[in-house]
């Protein structure tokens, strides 16, 4: 995976189905494989490319079935739903500590660091449940074809 910096990374689960248990989540076969590719595969995919990239070796996974697991992974705190892209939702199988990076140009998404006491001012009488930080512009890939 490119990053921007050095984000801690995470330590994919030995045992996918324990981790599934611990967090509430009945684990069928369907919710293994879909965790076990969000872990591994830490591009922020969306919905469909996580279909796409599953369906061969999974003939019965379904796009409905992708997308309500995924509802569910973000409800139990397994994944984040990574809103930065305009056309689609992606995902987040590293729900530690970070904000994303998205290049204009390409599309990729990076993990970058945010530092652990980095503050945010929430007025008196508000609750935040949830903060994303997003930041958008060309990655040096990109900036360095031009």
């Amino acid at each position: 995976m490119q990053r921007i910096q050095n984000c801690n990374h995470y330590k994919m689960k030995t045992n996918t189905k324990t981790y599934l248990l611990e967090n509430g989540i009945k684990p069928s076969l369907q919710r293994i494989a879909l965790m076990d590719y969000l872990l591994s595969h830490r591009t922020h995919p969306s919905v469909d490319e996580i279909y796409n990239d599953l369906y061969p070796s999974i003939p019965t996974l379904s796009k409905t079935t992708v997308y309500n697991t995924m509802k569910l992974f973000v409800a139990k705190g397994v994944a984040l739903m990574i809103e930065i892209d305009e056309k689609n939702a992606r995902f987040d199988g590293y729900v530690h500590h970070h904000a994303h990076f998205i290049c204009q140009h390409c599309g990729a998404i990076f993990d970058i660091d945010v530092t652990e006491n980095a503050t945010l001012n929430v007025p008196n009488g508000f609750t935040s449940n949830e903060v994303q930080i997003y930041a958008k512009g060309i990655c040096s890939k990109c900036n360095k074809k031009n």
